[in-house]
């Protein structure tokens, strides 16, 4: 069973506090200052984007057991933000972890010799980021997280005006259970059936657009599993929430093509062999348009960086 939406003030009212909520808030007002202050190669700002990625989960339990959870491997958003800020993970390979190490003779720990220089490059990539402060990572696991998360930097970016960027790209459930409707404890089995009533998320989207970040370039994603209903939910997502530009792709196809959807037109993209990177062709579309986007919202056409 589904209940009606609710509205976004009662959604996070009822949200359990976000954990360690104040030192979050120090580390993501540090970041944005100084990186507003950071001239950029016009004299304004660096440009700030906030990427999301991953799924959300929603607990069916306060002191979680069980969970529903969404489709999202996280790939699209950390390989973008890999690609405009630098790359560091995404090109590891995909063994087990340990299988990046050898034990010599002395029992000591080293990189694989065949694993060595992406590796190399991948942690001096990381470091350089992380020490130069181009990269803040906010983890996230439920809808109640992610939603408050979401809030706060929003409210933040505001403050970068047109330079602020979303690229939200998160699996996020559009359904949950509601903190006061939850079972404090793990539901036992022995019960019989479940039950459960779900509510609707609130649609964040437009609040994101009108109040939280109103000068923000906002993309949102659109994934679908029928291609008949794809652009027409698209054009929804853009027109109803006022999205500068709406990323379609669908479930069978979303690492070979995406449909880039905008109010003017309509551009697919494709990878055309397996050597190539998808994301990079987004990234580069889609920084030309929030360039223009600045252009368009200043006096004159600042040419910030990210």
């Amino acid at each position: 069973m589904v209940a009606a939406e609710e509205n976004p003030e009662s959604f996070f009212a009822a949200a359990p506090p976000l954990r360690d909520a104040d030192a979050v808030a120090a580390r993501l007002g540090e970041f944005i200052a100084r990186n507003s202050s950071a001239a950029g190669a016009g004299g304004g700002g660096r440009r700030i984007v906030c990427v999301t990625s991953g799924g959300t989960t929603v607990p069916l339990e306060q002191r979680c057991v069980r969970y529903i959870d969404n489709f999202s491997s996280g790939h699209r958003g950390a390989a973008s933000t890999e690609g405009s800020c630098q790359p560091y993970c995404r090109f590891l390979p995909d063994d087990s972890f340990l299988k990046f190490f050898d034990v010599d003779a002395e029992s000591k720990v080293q990189v694989a010799e065949c694993h060595a220089p992406v590796v190399k490059k991948a942690i001096g990539d990381y470091c350089k980021a992380i020490e130069g402060g181009y990269l803040l990572k906010l983890p996230f696991t439920t809808i109640f997280e992610y939603l408050q998360l979401l809030k706060m930097v929003a409210t933040s970016i505001s403050s970068a005006g047109p330079l602020g960027m979303f690229y939200l790209a998160a699996a996020v459930s559009d359904f949950y259970v509601p903190w006061d409707s939850m079972a404090k404890h793990k539901i036992q089995s022995g019960g019989g059936p479940l039950d459960m009533r779900l509510s609707q998320v609130p649609k964040m989207l437009s609040v994101l657009r009108n109040q939280w970040a109103p000068l923000a370039f906002c993309i949102s994603f659109k994934l679908e599993t029928d291609s008949d209903i794809l652009i027409q939910k698209a054009d929804m997502a853009l027109n109803k929430y006022k999205m500068n530009i709406v990323v379609a792709n669908l479930l069978a196809t979303y690492k070979e093509e995406v449909i880039i959807v905008t109010d003017k037109e309509r551009s697919t993209i494709r990878k055309m062999n397996k050597d190539e990177d998808l994301e990079m062709q987004i990234i580069k579309i889609l920084s030309q348009n929030h360039s223009k986007y600045i252009c368009g919202s200043t006096n004159g056409c600042v040419q910030s960086p990210y």
